[in-house]
């Protein structure tokens, strides 16, 4: 084990690259090499790391894992050299009783490092130092490359690569590269289709835990964030200027192939693909391949003929959500949210409003014929 030097800790304090495959719905966990503590959380690891100052070393071993390793990484040879402290209640074995201490309470379930603005209470000091931020709103982490500033060193070390360009997380199974760990976890989803985060309400899954956590607010029906250009309201705030952009115009989505541009990231991303022709989305139960994940499981469907998007007003059912949403305001609601801004006429849906305009259209854009007689 060689010492980390002062000047690059922040750095070696950071996630090396793993030698575990990791799946696509592995539980990741980042590992402390100096004592026991763990967590899903890259920022708290950092801090951690941090903490420890000058004992901090660099470990031969890589610093993130699947929950399944840790025992094996926590118990390597590398670790247990001078490790006099021993735990009375597991295998684990200490240089310093510091470790020792801090580890019991992982046992115990004691917290005592407690927040004094707010309820919360942590079993580390590095994380409770890691929390008071969210109160101070301090950022100590300054980017010098443009004004930015952030609370963990972690997403500083992270924010660098949108300088840099790097991606050093590529994908086995297509050319995609990724600047974070996470984002290819959560790419690989996309080739296996799995969605592990499951709503109790409804038969929607989802691949990412935030969209279930999004998706749940669809059941309680509060929609805090409010257009003030329209009656829209929305569960997010991203939903939000998403929507905003719809009245403003703006499209800041730039392809770097065409001169097309786009109001949602999410769109830019779908048009890509008309540049390359992937089709990465193929069906397993026949031959079909789609360029959009969106494509596929509309697809599959057909195979299964479900329809589990019931409307609560009236017997019909729909395959996709969006065709329930469809459906409710134009058959069940009088709202018309996209309004002509050259006349008082409103539309419940955006392709009206669309074929509406073209009667404001100076030109005319459909000349009638012009009618001769058949015989002069």
């Amino acid at each position: 084990m060689e010492p980390i030097q002062s000047s690059s800790r922040d750095e070696a304090a950071l996630l090396g690259k793993t030698s575990y495959p990791l799946k696509a719905t592995e539980d990741i966990w980042f590992g402390c090499c100096t004592c026991t503590y763990f967590t899903r959380d890259q920022h708290e690891i950092v801090s951690h790391l941090v903490a420890h100052g000058d004992e901090q070393v660099k470990c031969n071993h890589p610093s993130i894992f699947p929950r399944s390793q840790l025992k094996a990484h926590s118990n390597a040879q590398n670790h247990k050299s001078d490790k006099l402290f021993k735990c009375n209640l597991c295998p684990q074995a200490f240089a310093q009783n510091s470790l020792l201490r801090t580890h019991n309470l992982t046992h115990s379930g004691e917290k005592p490092y407690k927040c004094k603005l707010c309820s919360k209470a942590f079993a580390h000091s590095s994380t409770l130092i890691n929390h008071k931020r969210t109160h101070s709103g301090d950022k100590p982490y300054k980017c010098k490359l443009c004004s930015k500033a952030f609370a963990h060193i972690s997403t500083l070390i992270n924010h660098k690569r949108t300088h840099s360009g790097e991606k050093p997380y590529k994908c086995n199974l297509c050319p995609r590269a990724f600047a974070h760990s996470g984002g290819l976890i959560y790419h690989k989803r996309t080739h296996t289709g799995e969605k592990p985060f499951k709503c109790g309400l409804c038969p929607q899954e989802f691949a990412h835990k935030n969209g279930l956590i999004h998706h749940k607010q669809t059941h309680t029906g509060v929609k805090p964030f409010r257009c003030e250009l329209c009656p829209r309201e929305f569960t997010r705030s991203s939903s939000l200027k998403s929507h905003i952009r719809i009245h403003s115009g703006e499209k800041p989505y730039k392809c770097n192939l065409c001169p097309q541009a786009f109001a949602q990231q999410s769109q830019l991303r779908n048009h890509n693909v008309t540049h390359t022709g992937e089709k990465l989305y193929k069906c397993k139960l026949c031959s079909k391949a789609f360029a959009y994940r969106g494509g596929l499981n509309y697809h599959k469907k057909t195979h299964t003929g479900e329809k589990p998007f019931k409307c609560p007003l009236c017997p019909k059912a729909f395959s996709e959500n969006f065709n329930l949403k469809k459906h409710t305001q134009k058959m069940h609601t009088d709202e018309k949210p996209y309004k002509c801004k050259l006349c008082s006429k409103a539309f419940a849906r955006k392709s009206h409003l669309e074929s509406h305009n073209q009667t404001h259209n100076a030109g005319k854009p459909f000349k009638p014929l012009l009618l001769r007689p058949l015989f002069p």
